[in-house]
């Protein structure tokens, strides 16, 4: 699997590409993002979301228009993409797919795993392709996201962080902000945040 990565916007949200088996999955276009993706992919399968906050999300409708592919995004969110209290300029858009917690998809061959993850908000997730987690704002580098927006949930991350403790595999985790890190690496800091959220 390929990936590539741009910071996008004044959050410096990472939008990816992943290319697995010839096939482009586009993951969090947040704003700006749509110059960059059609300029790098050559067959676009799916636009996938791993939650609704508006610097992951703002360029969904443009590519699901110009490329004529699907958006899949965490139920739990889909009410964030026609509305946001923090940008009312947000470009809505409508998923054609709405993603169940913990749904797993299968595009011909290749296996899309949506892990629900709720308290940075209530549909976050992450997305795992290949050896690949795309954590979104769930789990950054000796970080995690932030429980203080409005339908976040401090007691939603730490249950959610004790689940993550738990997974017993391993994977490059490519989060919404910043550089990579791996599950392993990551759980050895999730009884520091159950304990201070």
């Amino acid at each position: 699997m390929k990936i590539k990565v741009q910071p996008m916007g004044e959050y410096q949200t990472n939008c990816y590409i992943a290319t697995i088996d010839g096939k482009d999955f586009i993951i969090d276009p947040g704003l700006g993002a749509t110059k960059w993706v059609m300029e790098n992919v050559t067959n676009p399968v799916a636009i996938l979301n791993t939650h609704g906050h508006f610097d992951h999300v703002w360029s969904n409708a443009e590519l699901q228009e110009k490329l004529n592919i699907p958006l899949y995004t965490p139920i739990g969110d889909v009410m964030l993409l026609s509305g946001s209290g923090w940008r009312p300029d947000l470009p809505p858009s409508k998923p054609d797919v709405e993603v169940q917690p913990n749904q797993e998809f299968d595009f011909d061959g290749v296996k899309v795993k949506f892990r629900h993850f709720p308290g940075h908000s209530e549909g976050n997730s992450t997305i795992e392709i290949g050896d690949a987690m795309f954590s979104g704002d769930f789990i950054f580098e000796r970080s995690i996201g932030r429980t203080d927006f409005p339908y976040s949930s401090p007691d939603d991350m730490r249950a959610s962080l004790k689940r993550f403790k738990e997974l017993d595999y391993d994977k490059t985790i490519y989060p919404g902000h910043g550089g990579t890190s791996t599950i392993k690496q990551e759980q050895q800091y999730a009884d520091y945040w159950i304990a201070n959220l």
